[in-house]
């Protein structure tokens, strides 16, 4: 259904959605349903164990609970509203919910930039000081750096969203996109918009480049200390996981924030759509390339989920490599079989399970 400004009123905007897709509303909305389902279901289940679970007090494991909480944030502060516009026909947003919106998507994109740089520096000194991890990233140390994370992102979006705010609308209150992003409310604006233009893009690019150079700093070290005990593979396993929730991010979040500035010749639609999955995808996706594949974490939801017997068999055959069909009673030999140590992304080391040998000999660290 096409918005109709004139049933607006002097102080809402009107969403239209994704321009040129107005008559693709179902599948729009169920891709987005779906991915925010995922979100919701993936980074639930990582704030649920870390919250209930004792065992569940690492750094690493402190941080990913605040990475789902910052997911959920994000995707809730978009996605209803989104299919409400798709599904019901209800475009009109009003002025206060329109800036605070804003505010919530760009706070949250820039938190979330700065877990992942306190993720690269958690999984530094789990590689290049096993013995130390629990003595540098103390509780203290964790709720500071998640203290100056929340800042740096208030930081960021209070100005913008005032600069956007202090804005005089006059004309047409239509907003060409599918949430309050700022320049397509910007362009709206009888004054010049173009200071919070050059804000938002020179604020992005310093975040989105030093945050960058610290994360490929932390990788240069741990891949330097692994190549001088040989265990490079080992390294690149345990943190490949975070790699691939930075380039989830900060691919399509480069690509979204450029296209928007001076994508002339990229098609509305297309930034539209770039800069929702910029939102969406991140957060449905995390839980599943990286949160969930912490060793601890699994364990702790298969705890609440599955009864003791079936926990233990589907554990131990996980581990090996095996089905769930291996779990049936006449296998129960398979109990006995020697187990060799496993090191998964996300599982934090400790003196008792980590032989490192100082002094030239080989290190062998628990991640």
């Amino acid at each position: 259904m096409a918005p109709d400004p004139s049933n607006s009123s002097s102080s809402s905007f009107i969403l239209v959605g994704v321009p040129g897709l107005e008559a693709f509303p179902t599948c729009l909305g169920v891709l987005f349903c779906s991915a925010y389902v995922m979100a919701l279901v993936g980074n639930g289940a990582v704030l649920l164990v870390t919250g209930l679970d004792e065992s569940l007090c690492a750094p690493s494991h402190r941080l990913l609970a605040m990475l789902a909480a910052i997911d959920v944030l994000m995707v809730t502060a978009v996605v209803p509203k989104l299919l409400s516009v798709l599904w019901l026909g209800s475009a009109e947003i009003g002025y206060a919910a329109c800036f605070v919106q804003m505010f919530l998507v760009h706070s949250a994109t820039s938190e979330e930039s700065g877990l992942l740089v306190a993720m690269a520096v958690d999984r530094y000194v789990a590689v290049c000081h096993p013995l130390r991890y629990h003595t540098i990233l103390s509780v203290r140390a964790v709720a500071q750096m998640g203290l100056a994370v929340v800042l740096r992102g208030l930081l960021f979006a209070v100005p913008l969203a005032g600069l956007v705010t202090a804005l005089p609308y006059c004309s047409s209150r239509v907003v060409p996109h599918s949430y309050c992003e700022h320049l397509a409310v910007a362009e709206l604006a009888c004054a010049d918009p173009a200071p919070a233009g050059l804000y938002s893009v020179a604020g992005s690019s310093l975040i989105v480049g030093t945050d960058g150079a610290v994360i490929a700093a932390s990788y240069a070290a741990i891949l330097r200390a692994a190549l001088g005990h040989g265990a490079c593979r080992r390294a690149l396993s345990t943190c490949g996981c975070h790699l691939c929730a930075v380039l989830l991010y900060y691919l399509p979040g480069i690509v979204s924030i450029y296209a928007q500035h001076w994508g002339g010749a990229v098609p509305l639609p297309a930034r539209v759509l770039l800069a929702d999955l910029y939102v969406t995808l991140p957060s449905a996706l995390n839980p599943l390339v990286y949160s969930l594949r912490s060793g601890p974490i699994r364990q702790a939801l298969l705890r609440l989920l599955l009864p003791r017997t079936d926990r233990a068999c589907f554990s131990r055959h996980a581990r090996r490599g095996r089905g769930s069909a291996s779990c049936v009673p006449g296998n129960a030999h398979d109990d006995t079989e020697k187990q060799e140590p496993t090191f998964e992304s996300g599982d934090v080391p400790s003196a008792r399970n980590i032989p490192v040998i100082i002094q030239g000999v080989n290190a062998q660290i628990l991640l």
